[in-house]
């Protein structure tokens, strides 16, 4: 399988699960930074393969089998994020950026050799959990965006969806991280932004942060 058709199916499946996003061929095109057409062809081939479910005007669909694919691909990325954040300390925006390349160059099993060595971990730095070598993959159902959250509540954050280096430089000066603990100030729901107050500081966040960021109820 290409590296183009392994970032393809990647992309259709992280769409498909993660809310907030959806998997249209235009947004997968503007993600992916190829055209709308190349992004048909791609998927009427893929279909052709039984990889995914293409259908003219919806959203694409991964078969099984896509899914499959798409999970192999992902455990292997972020074992090696895992890896190159407890090595060698790499930030959230780098470890990625070097697991984009390595994921295609991982066989299975130096993949299951660095799971050993890593002690076979579930969760990666960003929070995201890594799919288990027999493809199967968990989510907390507790866990929610900071857009769905109640004012006056206290949360934990145990998730940071997304790839911007911006966003990584912002939740660092400001201790946004997996295990921070965080206060819901106010709902702006009319101008979708959430006020929350972390380590005695105040910040207002727009909906492109707060649907990036997942926390988990403090009971």
């Amino acid at each position: 399988m290409s590296i183009a058709t392994e970032n393809f199916i990647k992309k259709v499946y992280q769409y498909e699960i993660n809310e907030g996003f959806d998997s249209r061929p235009g947004s997968v095109a503007k993600s992916l930074g190829i055209s709308n057409a190349a992004v048909t062809d791609i998927a009427r081939k893929l279909a052709k393969k039984n990889l995914l479910i293409y259908e003219k005007y919806r959203e694409l669909k991964l078969t099984d089998e896509g899914k499959k694919l798409a999970l192999n691909v992902i455990r292997k990325h972020r074992l090696w994020e895992t890896f190159l954040h407890k090595i060698f300390n790499l930030s959230l925006h780098e470890i990625h950026r070097e697991a984009e390349l390595l994921e295609h160059q991982t066989s299975d099993f130096l993949a299951d050799k660095i799971s050993q060595f890593l002690d076979n971990p579930l969760f990666d730095p960003h929070g995201d959990p890594i799919p288990s070598v027999k493809g199967e993959i968990s989510f907390d159902g507790e866990n929610i965006t900071l857009t769905k959250t109640k004012e006056g509540t206290s949360y934990i954050i145990t998730r940071l969806l997304g790839l911007d280096k911006e966003l990584f430089e912002f939740c660092s000066v400001n201790n946004i991280k997996i295990g921070s603990k965080l206060t819901i100030n106010k709902q702006f729901s009319k101008n979708e932004m959430t006020e929350v107050e972390l380590y005695g500081k105040r910040l207002l966040l727009n909906k492109d942060f707060t649907k990036r960021i997942y926390v988990k109820e403090i009971i």
